[in-house]
């Protein structure tokens, strides 16, 4: 699958397998894979002034702290989120709720193409 060439994709992800596959399945579309990272300290971070990723993946709860102060900061810096959660959409704050979300498991594949075809919109 093709379409994120170039694109650096943030992945926020605290279980190790999710993360690797999901990373994988970046690279192999073209993305640079930017981390894993396994907290939300590790996500603002990744947030250097003009090294900020075209796109995040984000698990909503990663180590037991909400995902939601990084998630205001990557939307403020023009950032397309995308969520991978556990958790049941209806869990989400309604601010958020407009954010695309993948309930786990997810096939890699399925956001990768959901990332394209928001990289192809912009």
């Amino acid at each position: 699958m093709a379409g994120l060439d170039g694109w650096r994709v943030l992945v926020a992800e605290d279980n190790w397998v999710v993360a690797d596959e999901l990373s994988r399945a970046l690279t192999e579309a073209g993305a640079l894979a930017v981390g894993p990272v396994s907290s939300v300290q590790d996500v603002v971070d990744r947030l250097a002034p003009g090294e900020a990723p075209n796109a995040a993946v984000l698990d909503i709860n990663l180590r037991g702290e909400w995902i939601y102060p990084a998630v205001d900061r990557l939307m403020r810096l023009g950032v397309y989120v995308v969520f991978l959660t556990g958790y049941d959409a209806e869990t989400i704050p309604r601010a958020y709720r407009t954010i695309p979300c993948f309930e786990k498991p997810t096939a890699p594949d399925r956001i990768v193409a959901a990332l394209a075809t928001a990289r192809a919109r912009n």
